[in-house]
């Protein structure tokens, strides 16, 4: 199902041609390093540069003897290039030449992923401006609180969408570096100035220690990172499959012409995109602990990190991908129902309102369990028995021995609510 609508961007960094095109990339900077210091002959490295070329299916072709990636990578590319190949690979390790072409291939995958949590960065904070003063009910434990605006909600999402960019960025930046060090780490066959050079050329920095690959924290780090922005993800997409109930029908994903939401009730619309973006969240946070468990190797390198991310990072970037193009969606076309917010705003009959009702009789000089049983008992009297609340407060007479119903009246305003949404808005920058 992912792969049908895989982007055509994404797929296209992790494709073969991609991972083959980067790694002959690594030994052909390699080679320019070594032919500017002399190490190789200046006509060697142009012919290198002019013929180095690969063919997949020849790769395949020779790895099937050779059990070697790399092996048959370099083979392929040295049948291409004639003489000239014995220099390409001078002491250099498989890993060089895969760590560092994964390098640049997160770094591309991160680039495509920024570009659109701004498009929804951008969604949700142009929402935040419309409903800034949309009132509806706020919710802690599933129970009517007191009024929020639905603008203050998307801006709510708006500072997390923030906050994962900065993520992905530092992320991004941690992941972008190369390594050209030789076996295990230490040069011995190789001078630091070629890493320096390849490096640079691929927009990296050098990997300041290394051993035989490039340190899995740092792999770790951008998939815990996808992992986080697929959270934030399943949290927006569960508040949507929320206010969609049936029950509060608040907003709710658009119903396109002929689509069906169940074989058996034709009046069924369900959230089925924000529900599957919900689920595959699960996904990278898996993919994120078996990165973790990448972290540990033997000495200073074993295979068992190889087929792991082999999987898990190609996966995790277009699944993210994926979900973000989704929710994106989900977010252009979502219906807000205003009035339904204006419906379950007055359900509970006013209750809302009970701790304003318990400040102002507490700032006349009540003490604070007093208060709180005064109101607390007319709040339960209006829910059990459906009463409007402030009716019932009217008949209390330990209530109206303290308070006026001119100042009762005017307890019951939901302006209130709204008074320092402005503050907010300003202080988080969405003006």
């Amino acid at each position: 199902m992912i792969h049908r609508y895989t982007l055509p961007e994404m797929e296209k960094i992790w494709a073969a041609e991609n991972r083959f095109q980067r790694m002959l990339d690594v030994e052909i900077y390699a080679c320019e390093a070594m032919a500017d210091m002399g190490q190789i002959p200046k006509e060697a490295y142009q012919e290198i540069k002019t013929k180095a070329r690969f063919d997949i299916k020849r790769i395949e072709e020779i790895e099937e003897v050779t059990k070697h990636d790399v092996i048959a990578f370099l083979t392929a590319v040295g049948e291409n290039v004639g003489d000239a190949s014995k220099y390409i690979h001078m002491g250099m390790t498989s890993s060089d030449v895969l760590d560092t072409a994964l390098s640049v291939q997160m770094k591309q995958a991160a680039d495509l992923l920024l570009g659109k949590l701004h498009t929804l960065r951008d969604i949700l904070s142009k929402m935040a401006l419309e409903y800034k003063y949309t009132l509806m009910v706020g919710r802690t434990h599933g129970i009517h609180a007191e009024p929020i605006t639905f603008g203050l909600k998307m801006a709510l999402w708006t500072m997390e969408i923030d906050r994962d960019i900065e993520r992905l960025i530092a992320a991004k930046e941690m992941i972008s570096v190369g390594m050209i060090s030789g076996a295990v780490g230490t040069y011995a066959s190789l001078y630091p100035a070629v890493e320096e050079h390849v490096c640079r050329r691929l927009d990296l920095k050098p990997a300041l220690v290394s051993t035989q690959v490039i340190q899995r924290d740092r792999h770790a780090q951008f998939m815990s990172t996808l992992a986080i922005i697929g959270a934030s993800l399943e949290k927006f997409a569960t508040e949507i499959r929320n206010l969609q109930r049936t029950d509060i029908r608040e907003a709710e994903e658009a119903f396109s012409k002929g689509q069906k939401g169940s074989s058996a009730m034709p009046h069924k619309k369900n959230p089925i995109t924000s529900e599957r973006v919900a689920g595959l969240a699960r996904v990278l946070r898996g993919n994120a602990l078996a990165a973790m468990e990448n972290v540990s190797l033997w000495h200073e390198r074993d295979i068992t990190h190889s087929s792991v991310e082999r999987v898990i990072v190609p996966d995790s970037c277009i699944l993210l991908d994926y979900m973000l193009h989704l929710f994106i969606g989900v977010m252009e076309n979502l219906n807000v129902n205003e009035d339904q917010m204006q419906v379950n705003l007055g359900r509970t009959l006013g209750l809302v309102f009970s701790q304003r009702v318990l400040l102002a009789i507490i700032d006349k000089g009540v003490l604070r369990e007093t208060a709180y049983e005064w109101v607390q008992r007319n709040a339960m009297n209006a829910w059990n028995n459906q009463i409007d609340y402030e009716y019932l407060l009217l008949q209390d007479k330990d209530v109206m021995g303290v308070l006026t119903k001119e100042e009762l009246d005017d307890l019951f305003n939901y302006e209130y609510y709204t008074n320092k949404i402005d503050y907010i808005f300003k202080r988080a920058g969405l003006q």
